[in-house]
C-alpha cells in the first residue's frame, strides 16, 4: 500500500445540469466551486476518510476561468497533489470537458485543505492509515510512472 504523494491524482467526470447554466447556456461561475467541492468529497468518501472523528475544511479556493464551459457538457476535474503539509494538504484541480483536445483546460482551481478533529475543529497531524487510504484512491503522476521504468 503505498501513501498520497505529491503529484498524485484523483479525476471524476461529472455531468453539467440545465440548471448549471446562466442565461447564455455558460457554466455559472459559483458552480465550479460547487463542481470542485463535489470532486474532493467523492475522493474523501472513496478513500473512506471523513470517518474517525476526522473531516477537512477548505482553507482557500481560488479559480482562474480561462474558457467558458457551454451546456450540455461533461466536466472533467483532475486534482492534484500539490504540497502535503504537517495537516494540510495544496491541491489544483484542472477542470476540462471530455471531448476537448489533451491538454485544453477550461478553468484551473486552486485548494487548500485542512485535516481537522470534528470534535474540536481543531488541526491534527495526518495519521498514516489516513495518508495511505488516499493513497489507495489516487494515482501516481505520470511523472512518477515514466521514472519508475528507468
Amino acid at each position: 500500500m503505498r501513501q498520497m504523494q505529491v503529484g498524485d491524482y484523483f479525476e471524476v467526470e461529472l455531468p453539467m445540469r440545465w440548471a448549471d447554466a446562466d442565461m447564455m447556456q455558460h457554466l455559472n461561475n459559483a458552480k465550479y466551486f460547487q463542481f470542485m467541492e463535489q470532486a474532493r468529497v467523492m475522493l474523501m468518501d472513496q478513500a473512506g476518510v471523513r470517518d474517525d472523528g476526522l473531516g477537512f475544511v477548505v482553507a482557500h479556493c481560488s479559480c482562474d476561468f480561462k474558457e467558458q464551459i457551454t451546456y450540455p457538457a461533461t466536466i472533467r476535474l483532475r486534482l492534484i497533489v500539490d504540497r502535503i503539509g504537517r495537516t494540510s494538504f495544496d491541491h489544483r484541480v484542472e477542470i476540462s470537458v471530455v471531448g476537448d483536445r489533451p491538454g485544453h483546460l477550461r478553468a484551473i482551481g486552486r485548494a487548500v485543505m485542512v485535516l481537522v478533529q470534528k470534535a474540536t475543529g481543531r488541526p491534527h497531524p495526518w495519521p498514516d492509515d489516513v495518508l495511505t487510504r488516499l493513497g489507495s484512491v489516487t494515482h501516481p503522476s505520470e511523472r512518477s510512472q515514466q521514472g519508475a521504468g528507468h
